[in-house]
């Protein structure tokens, strides 16, 4: 029992190191990007009518979409508070007016501005609290140790928090607020960074007024999934015909003629033999690529787990998987998924001139979470020709959300999350 409870007490500690050292990393690095993401956006918007604005808006609506996308993922990997966005997509083939107009007419764009305002503000203090609330009983512990005098220079009075410190006695007096002040910390440290993630999600997420919109926008996933369906059923049926069947056919073909010069040329009868048998082979082989396009065999035999193990096996780079999955979803989460990793596996191989990639696969508060990180050259965004948009729209099919943080020299980060229950 003793042992537990001294485990207990660490871990406790840990977590409230980390909470405050990383609060104090989000308050910094976060101050000054909302800043310049809320100051571009209100000097593109203006510039609008000058025709300036028209080039200059997308681009800088879409940084502040990577920003607020980033802020979701750390909300999730550090907080395990989900906010799906609901960003309506655009056409790829729009024009600089109707992807300034489009973006401008999505209210989850006008949640993103009204969101920077309130992060530079409450939400700056409430990540800085934490680590605020951890180091500033130091202070009061270096006064009660009778350094007191070097804050009043000998005289005057020093103000540490409400305790007015004139000498020891109100020195002594500081050190007990100190000593409040790191119980307080112990107990509320993480419960405080909570709350940052919780402001975020109030402001960033859609609220019920929007339901509607997130009607429409599942319609329009479902839409494409049913697009997509039909477009890979005709792509399996060419590959067909002009595959395997095509071997086939020419198998049929080189068996008449083998029935027919069995008895006067054997030798010839002989070669055709051995090719119908390479054709044989190749068209088993066409075979066996095509199902394992459709739905890998390991995939239906072994799960997600050993599925995207067996992806990261074949993949020229070197990778590291860790799977914690106590059971297995439903076939076609479990296929969704699947075919998400090997596109964004695809996209790291292709053009993020990786030589690493970590990929994370557990399923945690009802919600199946995969990370792929690589350490390329980032600039990875959603809808830049990357297939990033329809590993999203495939996602959301199940009601699943994607996040991608890839700042400019990397690293790259997609999370990928599905609402799904093990069996």
């Amino acid at each position: 029992m003793t042992n537990d409870k001294k485990s207990r007490r660490g871990s406790r500690a840990q977590g409230m190191g980390l909470a405050a050292l990383r609060g104090l990393a989000l308050a910094l690095i976060s101050l000054p990007g909302a800043v310049l993401c809320l100051v571009l956006s209100l000097v593109s918007i203006a510039l609008i009518p000058i025709g300036v604005g028209i080039v200059t808006t997308p681009w800088v609506l879409a940084g502040v979409r990577m920003f607020a996308d980033w802020r979701r993922v750390l909300a999730a990997e550090w907080g395990g508070v989900r906010i799906p966005p609901a960003y309506r997509p655009l056409p790829k083939d729009a024009n600089p007016w109707s992807r300034t107009f489009g973006m401008l007419g999505d209210p989850a764009t006008w949640r993103d501005l009204r969101w920077l305002p309130v992060d530079m503000t409450a939400g700056f203090v409430t990540a800085l609290l934490p680590a605020a609330l951890l180091l500033y009983p130091l202070e009061g512990f270096v006064i009660a140790a009778g350094l007191w005098r070097v804050f009043t220079d000998g005289g005057g009075t020093y103000w540490y928090g409400f305790v007015p410190v004139k000498d020891q006695t109100s020195a002594l007096g500081a050190g007990a607020l100190a000593v409040g002040l790191l119980v307080c910390a112990h107990f509320f440290t993480a419960r405080l960074f909570q709350v940052h993630f919780r402001l975020t999600r109030a402001v960033l997420g859609s609220n019920q007024g929007e339901l509607a919109e997130r009607v429409r926008v599942l319609t329009e996933t479902r839409r494409d999934a049913v697009d997509t369906s039909a477009a890979e059923l005709r792509r399996i049926e060419r590959d067909l015909h002009d595959g395997a069947q095509a071997r086939l056919v020419a198998v049929g073909m080189d068996l008449g003629t083998i029935e027919m010069l069995l008895e006067k040329d054997p030798a010839q009868a002989k070669q055709l033999v051995a090719q119908a048998r390479r054709s044989s082979a190749d068209a088993l082989a066409e075979l066996r690529d095509l199902v394992r396009g459709i739905h890998p065999p390991v995939l239906a035999e072994r799960g997600l787990g050993d599925a995207v193990r067996a992806l990261a096996l074949r993949l020229p780079i070197a990778t590291e998987v860790n799977v914690e999955l106590p059971g297995r979803a439903e076939a076609p989460v479990e296929s969704a998924a699947y075919f998400a990793v090997s596109e964004v596996l695809t996209n790291a191989v292709k053009h993020a001139d990786a030589d690493r990639i970590w990929i994370d696969v557990h399923h945690t508060d009802g919600m199946l979470r995969i990370g792929v990180t690589d350490n390329g050259k980032g600039g990875a965004v959603i809808g830049g020709g990357s297939g990033l948009a329809g590993i999203e729209r495939r996602l959301g099919t199940f009601d699943g959300v994607l996040a991608v943080s890839s700042p400019a020299g990397g690293p790259t980060m997609v999370t990928m999350e599905i609402p799904c229950a093990l069996s």
